[in-house]
């Protein structure tokens, strides 16, 4: 059975075999807010699309980002600031993401999945931190309590294909992320030549995710 996120839990990183569990994925998956609002002769379910960001960021001994992931949507805004460019793989190919899904057309299956290989990480990252941010687009104004349907899952398999479930949890029942906007899920950390997984769990009110990783950077980097 897979464990509910909780703050501070150590997830075991082992295979169904018993083996290091080395390849495995991270993924966010949603639907669209609908709402139901009364009209003079019948009602009408207007639905607003939902954009989540899964991203990650890589750190070495000394506490500095060395590599991240996340979306290349906003490369134009992030080169005009002088800021590094979104992407999604990384330089070591460790680490690769399935791209932005934008959440568009009202559905109830977007995702965003992070597929890690810990035999290919760069031998200078020490951590490796998940984190997730809503996306709020012009005229929009929500948080996570809004959404109806909303997940997180570590699991053993492909983007494709779920082996075995170690991690998962239904952001949108939980009340603690009511009026929140980001999520520091949790981080990787090699020590005695092991990785190993800590589920963080801490709700933000971040609302654009290089705010999220300054937080990281100065606050969970240790």
């Amino acid at each position: 059975m897979a464990k509910k996120l909780e703050k501070g839990q150590q997830i075991s990183l082992k295979k169904l075999t018993g083996e290091k569990l080395e390849k495995f994925c991270v993924k966010v998956s949603w639907g669209a807010i609908k709402t139901v609002k009364k009209g003079l002769f019948r009602n009408k379910t207007v639905v607003e699309d939902v954009d989540l960001d899964l991203s990650s960021i890589l750190v070495n001994a000394k506490g500095e980002m060395i590599d991240w992931l996340y979306s290349p949507e906003y490369n134009e805004w992030l080169k005009k600031n002088n800021l590094p460019l979104g992407k999604l793989d990384t330089s070591d190919h460790a680490l690769h993401h399935s791209g932005d899904d934008l959440g568009k057309g009202g559905g109830d299956d977007f995702s965003e999945i992070i597929t890690v290989d810990l035999t290919k990480v760069n031998k200078e990252v020490n951590q490796i931190f998940f984190f997730l941010n809503i996306y709020l687009n012009q005229g929009q104004s929500f948080d996570f309590s809004d959404i109806p349907f909303a997940r997180i899952e570590m699991y053993e398999g492909s983007p494709n294909r779920v082996d075995k479930v170690h991690l998962a949890f239904d952001i949108s029942t939980d009340s603690s992320y009511s009026g929140k906007l980001a999520i520091i899920m949790g981080k990787l950390y090699y020590q005695e030549s092991n990785w190993k997984f800590d589920a963080i769990g801490d709700e933000t009110d971040d609302k654009i995710f290089l705010i999220t990783i300054q937080r990281i950077l100065k606050n969970y980097v240790k």
